[in-house]
């Protein structure tokens, strides 16, 4: 951890009562208070989760940026179990992006999706969210998600 941002983790429970480990990455100085940065981790089937995200919500928060990542169902230790076709992890999306908006009090939304993260974007339960921005990432290559220790249920 950096002395310029402070990171907590919490437990967020989803609209079907699924329990989702949740990091949040402040900086220490409120810059950019008014907007919050939800990363989405890729498909948790397939090798995803939060820790994936550190670097970019680390570097956000240096930034000025209150962000947050999280475990979806069934992944490290979020309670429940993944989907094959991710329409429940949706709900873990809007959980988050809601929780983090309530809790900081930041009226702004940007979604982050990392690679298959980015479906949950395209759902009705979305607009559930006062998001105001959505940003897709993709990767070329699976080195990151092989260098990466993640557990799941």
């Amino acid at each position: 951890m950096s002395d310029n941002y402070l990171q907590e983790s919490f437990t967020v429970e989803s609209s079907d009562g699924v329990k989702l480990r949740t990091r949040v990455f402040k900086p220490r100085t409120e810059e950019n208070g008014d907007l919050g940065i939800v990363l989405v981790h890729p498909y948790s089937v397939l090798g995803g989760c939060q820790g994936l995200l550190r670097g970019i919500a680390s570097g956000l928060a240096l930034h000025g940026y209150t962000s947050a990542t999280f475990d979806m169902r069934g992944v490290g230790k979020s309670t429940g179990r993944p989907s094959l076709t991710g329409f429940a992890e949706v709900k873990d999306v809007v959980a988050v992006s809601n929780w983090l908006s309530n809790t900081f009090s930041l009226p702004r939304i940007l979604l982050v999706g990392s690679s298959a993260g980015t479906v949950s974007h395209l759902s009705d339960q979305i607009s559930q969210i006062r998001f105001n921005f959505l940003m897709p990432i993709y990767f070329t290559r699976s080195t990151l998600w092989r260098n990466t220790s993640c557990t799941y249920h």
